[in-house]
């Protein structure tokens, strides 16, 4: 029975304390209702139409990449001087072929076995082991000589004519990961 008395406290107390927020007087609240009432409503403009996405399809993944550095005429002229260079198009494609040759780098080395390796990482993250004789880039790049800070690859790209190929020298340089 101790704590009838203080329930019954508290729920007069929370009465008392609850019936003075119940004022009556709600002037300010209809004046402003009403002025905003008796402004003009305004018309809303349409949602704009959107053109359809359309697709594009590019099809000349096999010439220049027109964002690659032209090769000069007298290095196309050296080069083809050399020997009539051609791409083996029947050789199977190695997985990083599949790749722009600027968006590979070499992040290390290692040496397992004997047999010297680079690691290269590709633009979605993965690091792969590559030697001397293996491919990559989109312009049948092989590689030529690697040391400890860089892989020397000689890639076989158009000339821009109808059945002209060139050698075109470059190289990947250590970077961080």
């Amino acid at each position: 029975m101790k704590s009838f008395p203080r329930t019954f406290f508290s729920v007069v107390l929370s009465g008392a304390v609850l019936g003075g927020c119940a004022a009556k007087d709600f002037s300010d609240l209809d004046e402003f209702m009403e002025e905003k009432r008796s402004r003009p409503g305004g018309i809303i403009s349409p949602i704009p139409t959107f053109k359809a996405y359309e697709a594009f399809s590019y099809s000349a993944t096999t010439l220049r990449s027109p964002f690659d550095r032209p090769i000069e005429v007298r290095e196309i002229a050296q080069l083809q001087a050399v020997s009539a260079i051609k791409p083996d198009e029947s050789r199977a494609k190695e997985f990083l072929e599949q790749y722009t040759f600027d968006s590979l780098r070499m992040v290390g080395t290692l040496e397992r076995g004997g047999t010297a390796w680079s690691l290269v990482k590709d633009p979605d993250g993965g690091v792969h082991r590559v030697r001397v004789g293996n491919y990559l880039g989109r312009h049948h790049g092989k590689i030529v000589d690697m040391t400890d800070t860089y892989l020397a690859v000689v890639e076989i790209v158009s000339d821009g004519t109808d059945d002209g190929w060139v050698e075109r020298p470059r190289t990947i340089k250590l970077s961080g990961m």
